[in-house]
Parts: structure tokens; sequence; C-alpha cells
């Protein structure tokens, strides 16, 4: 969610506190354990909101960059709300709840956090369960570089209410990253590039 307590105590109030999800993640930085960073967003947050929460982002990457080691942020993600069956859109439990981003909204999000965290966070990834792989791709040139990954009987989104299946191939994936002028790669959960591609599988 958004790393703003007024939003959070709205959303999700018996989650951790905005200070307290900074304490976790710094103390994991601290002990050399790299971390993910996401932002859900198109339900009851502002544009102040977001920017927010990305500026909390460059202060805790700039903390772990400047103390060194492993322990820092890898990537940020920015996930759309899916309010298709999530019930606090459906049933009304959150007035003022959005039915999630546009598609400007989406291209935004991942192009202003790729501005915000540039020299920073290296790796902004993008949702393809979320947003289907037709704007997956589209982001690749909106301040993306990374796809994700291939997924197995994803549960999360699809049980919000996403459409756009629960598993892509590593083919498919490279696919799209060919057709958006980019050169697929495969790389680790800390962002070890393991295996570059050309411009066929066979060309590696």
């Amino acid at each position: 969610e958004i790393l703003d307590d007024a939003v959070r105590r709205r959303l999700a109030a018996a989650r951790l506190s905005s200070q307290e999800w900074r304490d976790v993640i710094e103390t994991a930085h601290a002990e050399g354990i790299p971390t993910t960073s996401t932002m859900m967003y198109g339900h009851i947050e502002t544009p102040g909101d977001i920017a927010a929460h990305l500026d909390v982002l460059r202060e805790v990457q700039s903390r772990a960059l400047a103390r060194g080691g492993p322990g820092r942020l890898t990537e940020f993600v920015p996930l759309s709300f899916v309010a298709a069956d999530a019930p606090m859109y459906r049933r009304g439990l959150l007035p003022g709840c959005r039915p999630g981003p546009g598609g400007v909204e989406v291209v935004l999000a991942h192009a202003v956090a790729r501005i915000m965290l540039d020299g920073l966070v290296d790796n902004i990834q993008v949702s393809w369960v979320k947003e289907g792989p037709r704007m997956a791709q589209l982001l690749l040139q909106a301040g993306v570089n990374d796809l994700g990954g291939t997924l197995i009987n994803e549960s999360i989104s699809t049980a919000a209410g996403a459409q756009h299946g629960q598993r892509l191939t590593p083919e498919e994936l490279r696919t799209m990253a060919r057709g958006a002028g980019r050169a697929p790669a495969q790389r680790s959960t800390t962002y070890a590039i393991l295996r570059r591609y050309g411009e066929t599988d066979d060309d590696a």
C-alpha cells in the first residue's frame, strides 16, 4: 500500500505503519539482506501520496547505498489496484475508492518512478498479471526494465479479479521484450544477469 499513514489507516489499519515498515526494511538492509519495494495505487491515494511514497524509497535507498554491502532495494514494482472482486470496492466498504488506475495513470506511475528513483533503484518492474502482456510491453518504453517472472498459479491478483492469466513462459516474455526493441536477459532474484539473449533464443 501507500506509505502514508492517513491512507494506510483507511485502507489497511491492521498493517504496519509507514515508520514500522521503514524500520523493518532498514534493519534488513543493515544486516545485508536485499529487499523489494512495491506500491499499490489506484484506490484512494492522491498524486501527492505517490510522490511521497517514492520519496520515502529514495531516502531508504540512499541510506542503504551509503552503508554499502548487499542490503538495498533491488527493484520497485508499481501494483495497480484490481477492483473487480475487491470487497472494499465492490461492497462500498471504502468510501471514495476508485476502480483502479486508468491507462495513462499506469504509464505515469512507472515513468515517474524511473525519474524519481534514477541513480538509486536501478530496476523498475511491471506486473504483467495486473497490466496484461500488451501494457507490460508498452511500459518497457516508459521506464520499465523488468518483466518480472513467469509465475505459476498466481493467486493474489487473480482472486481480486485480474483477467490476464496466471502464467507466461520464458519464451513469451522474451518475445515481449524483443517486440519493444529490448534485448532479453535472464536474471537472478538479486538481478545478477544469468544469460543474455540475441534476436532469437538460439542467438545467445
